[in-house]
């Protein structure tokens, strides 16, 4: 008589999850991940800004060639001071104050020109002056902390008159990588920025 020797049936196959170490890990990385996100949405933010103050910069520099342009009997026959220079400071919360270095007097003289006291007919020199000022105030509106340098070559006579306006400001670096890279740099590019144009008035 035979007899069959009964053989173990297999054990069903064990349904194995994600163990906590493998948990660990694709969290780990999956917030390298968002704080790379973060950082490059931080950077771009940042970037968006200071482009945007460059352009409104830019665009205040060609509001001064325009002035010039349009009067044309100082910038041109005056003659303008070979350079002078209009800063602009913050003073207090919202508060800014201009200061026009003019070597000659004429473009930092008390405007008589405003919104009730015409300027003189023909008299350029109080155009100008007036053109400026204004032109300042605008720029502190832009940018609280600047520096214009307008340069002109009214020295050579028989030369067309060109001038430079040179707009230097202080930018707010607000991500970690631009801070590390304006301290690094001696002249702090990033920081100071600056815009030239040239004019022909």
């Amino acid at each position: 008589m035979k007899t069959h020797s009964r053989l173990p049936s297999p054990r069903p196959a064990r349904q194995r999850g994600f163990s906590l170490i493998e948990v660990m890990v694709a969290v780990i990385i999956i917030a390298v991940g968002m704080l790379g996100i973060a950082k490059m949405q931080a950077l771009g933010l940042s970037t968006t800004e200071s482009s945007g103050t460059r352009s409104l910069v830019a665009i205040e520099a060609a509001s001064l060639a325009a002035s010039m342009h349009t009067n044309r009997d100082y910038w041109v026959l005056g003659p303008p001071p070979a350079s002078f220079t209009v800063a602009v400071a913050t003073t207090g919360p919202g508060t800014t104050s201009v200061t026009i270095t003019d070597p000659t007097n004429v473009l930092n003289a008390a405007p008589t020109c405003g919104t009730t006291t015409a300027c003189t007919t023909g008299n350029a020199s109080q155009i100008a002056a007036y053109d400026v000022q204004q032109w300042g105030a605008a720029l502190a509106q832009v940018v609280p902390a600047a520096l214009a340098t307008i340069t002109c070559n009214n020295a050579n006579p028989g030369v067309p008159l060109s001038c430079t306006i040179q707009i230097q400001w202080a930018e707010n670096v607000t991500s970690t990588s631009n801070t590390v890279a304006a301290t690094s740099s001696g002249a702090n590019v990033l920081n100071s920025p600056v815009y030239t144009l040239y004019v022909e008035p």
